[in-house]
């Protein structure tokens, strides 16, 4: 499967201005690539292109150069995002095991605690057996059968019965044995597994790392490429143009694709409130039922923290809940560790608590990925972010209910929707229940 790229693809820009090809403004390009091959370009000046125009084969050649820069630009660019998906998709299938593992946990113990309070009950009733057989002992049937030989045949009968119940307690004592080794074993099989979580835990950190290190450097070529291949090309148009062009025609296409750009997110924003306050209109009842109006726990998301100190993650309603499922994306049967909310794309995904963002990148199926420490072990992850629409970093604190992305479809991913998941201790936990122990529903 290919996972969609980090960022998405740059259009290719060029700057006219009353129909002639505008051209890079004076001085020396700046690279502005990460390190490695690329830091070793080196990047033509304004100058170098006029003298090159001056020469039929200088030109030539200097055509030739741009060229290969431009295509290493790309290359870079595309070899990067390539990275940062293989990482991302490390660090879920880690974190997938993970999770997978830790519910696996959760339940052995459930069945342990069950199988303990099993065995203590049946330990109680053999120990009031136990007393019941001392109060009424074989050795006193016996005494009275040889002291009081008038009602020897009561006494048989007594007798008899004292031998049916030992074989009761027999049975007793065996089940109550059994009990106890079940519930021995299902503990030893918990405590295994409890211990093999932490190295697994360590395994997800340190790919959940590696994948971020990727997402960073993959922006970095991102932003090289939109930084350089702008001006090479308009380099390129100046050097295989007749027209002369002129710095100012130049920046002055900058500012107005800066404009223009400008514009367009501010559409954008404003659609996707839109959008967002129709789906918060057109929602079933069922799925605002007991979601309280005000405090950050209203259907649409955002707002205000309520006492707990939390708000709704996203508007819409719940399309796929936590649990083992099969995957509409891959077909395979796993854990879905969170909670799907089903705005409409580009809706707003707000922080649904405090904390500080300790990943912000390519999440493998997760798509483009935010994760957020909100402190004493907890944590939420938010998955499927459109391209382009991550909007905080890794280190940076926010506040509830402060908007940190749009919703997207990317990963495995099916159509948009938000991934929300709830973390205690790095292992993701039903956010339904965990959610409305803080006031909130989703």
């Amino acid at each position: 499967m290919s996972t969609p790229s980090l960022l998405p693809a740059r259009p290719r820009r060029r700057f006219l201005a009353a129909g002639v090809a505008v051209v890079l403004a004076a001085g020396a390009l700046v690279a502005l690539v990460p390190s490695g091959a690329a830091s070793a370009a080196s990047y033509p000046s304004w100058d170098d292109v006029q003298a090159a125009k001056q020469s039929q084969s200088a030109q030539a050649a200097k055509v030739t150069e741009i060229k290969g820069l431009i295509a290493q630009l790309q290359s870079q660019s595309a070899a990067k995002e390539k990275a940062a998906a293989a990482a991302g998709t490390a660090y879920q299938t880690a974190q997938t095991d993970y999770d997978r593992k830790a519910l696996e946990q959760r339940k052995l113990q459930s069945q342990a605690d069950d199988a303990e309070k099993t065995a203590a009950a049946s330990e109680a009733q053999a120990g009031q057996l136990a007393a019941q057989l001392g109060r009424s002992s074989s050795e006193d049937v016996t005494t009275d059968l040889l002291t009081k030989p008038s009602a020897s045949g009561d006494l048989l009968y007594e007798l008899g019965a004292m031998s049916k119940l030992s074989e009761q307690a027999d049975g007793i004592y065996s089940e109550a044995s059994q009990d106890r080794g079940t519930a021995q074993a299902l503990a030893d099989k918990s405590k295994t597994a409890e211990d093999a979580l932490g190295k697994l835990a360590a395994q997800a950190q340190v790919k959940m790392r590696a994948a971020q290190s990727a997402a960073d450097q993959a922006q970095a070529a991102v932003s090289a490429q939109a930084d350089n291949q702008d001006r090479l090309e308009a380099q390129l148009d100046l050097l295989t143009s007749k027209t002369k062009t002129t710095e100012a025609q130049y920046e002055k296409g900058v500012q107005v694709e800066k404009a223009r750009q400008a514009r367009l997110a501010r559409e954008r924003a404003a659609a996707a409130a839109a959008a967002a306050a129709a789906a918060a209109r057109a929602l079933p009842p069922a799925a605002t039922a007991g979601v309280p109006a005000a405090g950050g726990g209203g259907a649409s998301g955002g707002g205000a923290a309520n006492a707990s100190g939390w708000v709704r993650p996203a508007a819409g309603f719940q399309s796929s809940p936590y649990g083992l499922r099969v995957d509409p994306y891959t077909h395979v049967y796993t854990l879905h560790a969170g909670v799907d909310l089903a705005p409409a794309c580009y809706s707003p995904i707000y922080a649904a608590a405090s904390g500080t963002v300790t990943f912000a990148g390519n999440g493998g199926g997760y798509g483009n990925e935010v994760i957020i420490d909100n402190g004493g072990g907890i944590s939420t992850a938010y998955g499927h972010i459109v391209d382009g629409g991550i909007m905080v970093s890794v280190g940076q604190h926010v506040t509830a209910g402060q908007q940190i992305a749009q919703v997207g479809s990317t990963g495995w991913s099916t159509g948009c929707h938000l991934h929300f998941e709830t973390r205690v201790n790095g292992a993701a936990v039903d956010p339904v229940p965990f959610m409305a122990a803080r006031g909130i529903s989703v």
